[in-house]
């Protein structure tokens, strides 16, 4: 039993309504089915593009400091990453650039990325990508399990609200986020 809880910020690089990317987000397993996590879907849309004239004296637009503040304070992030043009999505990168202005709020933290695509690989290259960028952001990724979802093959994998109903997928989710949990306390113990 975990003597700490894991605060989990996940984070959807889709901006869509019902987007399978949000709905892969597993809320509903921090809420007792894994013991000491607890995950907060943290809304990236609103935040502007980054532009450097809006930073004053150290500070950030209020929407920019207080999404900042809830990477801070997470201990990991969980980032659910579609993969357009073989890369990450803009609203994401923006994110990401963000978080990683100084301070880098990033740095030190445990990862991990979910995908789902058209193909067995699905979303893969920007997962990849995700990880060339955390390298710089002293980020710490999980490597195992990857999670690649075909969205595409029967059985159905979302419902028409973008909610994940395949039981397979949320089986191989919750082992993601077991990893998570694990190598967070790992890092958080050594910190």
């Amino acid at each position: 039993m975990p003597a700490t809880v894991t605060k989990v910020a996940a984070l959807s690089g889709s901006l869509k309504k019902t987007s399978s990317h949000t709905g892969l987000i597993p809320i509903e397993l921090s809420k007792g089915a894994i013991e000491g996590i607890e995950i907060e879907f943290i809304e990236i849309s609103e935040l502007p593009m980054l532009n450097t004239d809006l930073e004053n004296n150290g500070t950030y637009p209020p929407i920019v400091e207080a999404f900042r503040c809830k990477i801070l304070q997470a201990h990991s992030v969980l980032f659910a990453s579609p993969e357009y043009n073989y890369s990450l999505t803009a609203p994401l990168k923006n994110a990401i650039d963000w978080a990683s202005r100084p301070p880098n709020v990033w740095a030190g933290k445990a990862a991990a990325i979910i995908s789902a695509g058209y193909d067995d690989f699905g979303g893969g290259r920007a997962q990849y990508h995700l990880r060339q960028i955390g390298v710089y952001l002293d980020l710490h990724f999980i490597n195992k399990p990857e999670f690649f979802l075909n969205s595409f093959q029967p059985p159905r994998k979302f419902n028409r609200g973008g909610d994940l109903i395949d039981e397979e997928a949320k089986n191989k989710l919750k082992q993601v986020l077991l990893s998570l949990q694990e190598f967070t306390l790992g890092l958080i113990s050594k910190g």
